[in-house]
């Protein structure tokens, strides 16, 4: 995609600014087991993540419950969590990620997301996805070995129902004839799309099709030539990566590593997060591990976020 055709109001504010920009993930409570989180406490933080500064807010997309995963994602199907969390925000993004494109029907998504995007005034950004999930798979009676080719026949059908009237396309999923339409459509001509990680794709295909690329936490130094490839590429399309962070109580701790991310002080942190935005990484999705979620949020965006 080129042009502005997708640069709806959710996409402008986590990348129209200069620098880098932050969002928080789902669920701000840190609950990641098989229990769903306390639904009035993630509205509360959502509320909170937008009066500190955070840019965007983004719920993961987990149809089901793989306990040898060690993450239930959330629980909370995105699509109602995020139309609950626009009614008690104002101007914050709503972001995917991400919609796991192989196991979810494109009239299904297409319509759904431009719901949200309807009902929150065009804040929603769609992270996409291949999946990870091994069993998923064949409990949506999926072949995981045609995930890749699914996931392109998703996108085509999802911008082509976004962007024409009583559309004619056809796919494994279906067929649309042209007698049929699907509403609403979003406020912009095609909703921003990020392809997150490889999604069974080339560099190229992503650069091509994707408004932007949604990767993991990555080593600084790959993270440096992922972005010099992508810049070769893709020119100023954002990237975009998820980080999970553990602030330490002492401000000047040296970084520890977790699973995709670190717990170090708030100091180790500003200057990380300082030599990625001059790498041109464009925004980050914290994932906040806390026992007290809204303080920590409160400090990581004075102590990071303000400095920076």
């Amino acid at each position: 995609m080129t042009g502005t055709d997708h640069e709806n109001r959710g996409y402008r504010r986590l990348f129209d600014p200069d620098g880098l920009t932050f969002g928080i993930g789902f669920p701000l409570t840190g609950t990641r087991e098989s229990t769903p989180a306390a639904a009035a406490e993630e509205v509360r933080l959502a509320s909170r993540a937008e009066s500190v500064g955070f840019d965007g807010l983004w719920a993961r997309d987990v149809p089901t419950y793989w306990p040898r995963f060690g993450d239930a994602g959330g629980a909370f199907d995105p699509w109602p969590l995020l139309s609950h969390v626009a009614a008690h925000t104002e101007s914050i993004a709503l972001g995917t990620s991400s919609v796991v494109l192989p196991l979810r029907h494109p009239i299904h998504v297409a319509k759904s997301a431009a719901t949200v995007d309807r009902l929150s005034d065009g804040r929603v950004v769609l992270g996409v996805a291949s999946g990870d999930r091994d069993p998923e798979y064949p409990a949506f009676g999926v072949d995981a070995d045609e995930r890749g080719a699914a996931f392109r026949e998703r996108v085509e059908a999802i911008r082509t129902i976004w962007s024409e009237e009583f559309p004619a396309i056809a796919g494994e999923w279906g067929e649309l004839e042209g007698d049929l339409d699907v509403l609403p459509k979003p406020t912009t001509d095609t909703l921003p799309l990020l392809p997150t990680g490889n999604a069974r794709q080339s560099d190229e295909w992503i650069a091509e099709h994707g408004d932007g690329w949604l990767f993991y936490h990555l080593p600084e130094k790959t993270l440096r030539s992922y972005l010099d490839r992508w810049r070769e590429l893709a020119g100023e399309k954002p990237f975009v990566i998820a980080v999970r962070v553990a602030l330490a109580d002492d401000p000047d701790a040296d970084p520890e590593h977790l699973h995709l991310g670190f717990r170090a002080g708030v100091r180790w942190f500003r200057e990380y997060f300082r030599d990625l935005e001059a790498y041109g990484l464009d925004h980050v999705i914290v994932g906040l591990q806390a026992d007290d979620p809204a303080a920590a949020m409160t400090t990581f965006a004075e102590e990071v976020v303000d400095e920076l």
